[in-house]
């Protein structure tokens, strides 16, 4: 029999604490529930590149894909053990869930398609270039302040708010924004607010995955459930299948290596972004230095590892996830660390990925929606929290709508250097911490100076 010890250590009311054991079927469920919520959009990065990308000449073939998607599985499910649990400074011990990143899909299309190489190379050298970057954070840590942090925040959610809307309208057997398809996000979106408001307790934060299981089940009577898919990458790969890796020899070309480290910097800002949402919006508290920078040199050094061994692109903390936390303030590593089981098995048994790849998007859109807009609100909190005098007022009004606003014109850059767009249009979030972090170095912070005289009565 258990003691009252060891009865307490392994409780399900530990879900809402960093440490401490969780029962084993309790923990499963939220594990899968942070799968789920990122599987897609972890594999998607992967597919674009593959079918731009050339190596030695040849395009890839659909093999040699579906072997990719085995290894970003694999490196997705490392990465997150790292963060949660780390080796040496690597890693923060926070709940972030890690995959392949969208912000380096601009350089890796464009290197890819010259020589997959080139970009194995690009990430090596980027990737140890974020990771120097975390292990020397305690010299630059105190220019990001907490209104820097928040406008960072804040526009991390803005970012990924048309992600979640579009996948909300999306699937693969109708076309985009299809009454089949809203009406299926929205059942799922209906469901997960039925289950949230309606159960009690621990179950109510399974809220996510029980409204997308709900949208799964009516998803198949709509066809949008492509089980042949599922079969043709079992037929390709079988049951088990044994990772391919350094497959590809990396080529260090210094044009490609300044790309991807200036994208890796932007990674970083991000990543900072993510964490310190992870803290505020998750354990209530604002991210430590030592937690700050684990989180970069896990993001950076996985990242090397992932290009130079696995042959996938950059990984980084995953947006989706922290808005999953900040939903529910379920931020146990214990049964996070189940989802990052989850992810290797679907890259050593090819069967639970491709089981996971059949979620159509907009079963996915209809409870992303709630957990994008979280991420947004959880940088307005921070905002809040860091005191809106008038000084921060104008950081925040300036660096949100410059960062968020270039990426709304097109051609706005199209008469600078080709670096600008390449790093801003695309990336409000690059282009608010810059506007932010250019104004917090420049404005006084006397606050006599922003004082404002009442006018003189007659």
């Amino acid at each position: 029999m258990k003691t009252t010890a060891q009865r307490k250590e392994s409780s399900i009311d530990n879900i809402y604490r960093l440490d401490g054991r969780v029962p084993i079927g309790r923990a499963i469920p939220f594990g899968l529930q942070h799968v789920l919520a990122m599987f897609v959009a972890n594999v998607a990065p992967l597919i674009i590149i593959a079918s731009v990308a050339v190596y030695n000449g040849a395009p890839f073939t659909a093999a040699e894909t579906a072997q990719l998607l085995q290894n970003c599985m694999l490196i997705a499910g490392i990465g997150t053990l790292v963060q949660l649990y780390p080796v040496w400074k690597i890693g923060s011990g926070l709940p972030v869930v890690m995959g392949l990143s969208f912000t380096f899909l601009a350089a890796a299309m464009t290197t890819a398609s010259q020589d997959y190489g080139i970009m194995v190379g690009a990430i090596i050298v980027g990737g140890c270039f974020e990771g120097i970057l975390g292990l020397t954070a305690k010299y630059w840590r105190r220019i990001i302040s907490p209104t820097l942090s928040a406008c960072v925040v804040i526009s991390i959610g803005l970012s990924i708010l048309n992600v979640g809307v579009s996948s909300f309208g999306s699937s693969s057997a109708y076309p985009l924004g299809s009454w089949q398809n809203l009406l299926v996000a929205a059942i799922t979106l209906a469901a997960a607010l039925v289950f949230h408001t309606m159960l009690k307790g621990v179950a109510k934060q399974l809220y996510v995955l029980l409204g997308m299981l709900v949208g799964y089940v009516v998803s198949i009577f709509f066809g949008m459930v492509d089980f042949g898919s599922m079969a043709d990458t079992i037929g390709q790969l079988g049951v088990v299948a044994v990772p391919r890796l350094f497959a590809y020899v990396p080529k260090f070309q210094i044009g490609a290596i300044f790309s991807f480290a200036l994208v890796f910097i932007v990674s970083a800002v991000e990543t900072i972004g993510d964490t310190t949402a992870t803290c505020t919006g998750g354990l209530g508290r604002d991210i430590t230095e030592k937690e700050l920078s684990g989180s970069l040199c896990c993001d950076g050094f996985v990242s090397a590892i992932s290009g130079g061994v696995f042959g996938c692109s950059p990984i980084t903390s995953f947006s989706q996830n922290v808005g999953l936390i900040s939903m529910t303030h379920v931020v146990n590593r214990y049964c996070i660390m189940f989802g990052a089981l989850a992810m290797i098995l679907g890259g050593l048994f090819p069967p639970v990925g491709a089981f996971f790849t059949t979620l159509p998007d907009c079963v996915l859109g209809g409870c992303t929606v709630i957990m994008f807009g979280s991420i947004m609100m959880s940088g307005v909190k921070m905002l809040q929290e860091a005191g809106l005098n008038n000084r921060s007022t104008l950081i925040a009004a300036t660096s949100i709508c410059l960062g968020v606003g270039v990426t709304e014109v097109d051609g706005f850059f199209d008469n600078l250097p080709a670096v600008f767009g390449a790093v801003f249009a695309g990336n409000m979030v690059a282009g608010v911490f810059v506007v932010g972090l250019i104004m917090e170095l420049c404005l006084p912070k006397d606050p006599a100076r922003y004082e404002t005289r009442p006018a003189e009565k007659n």
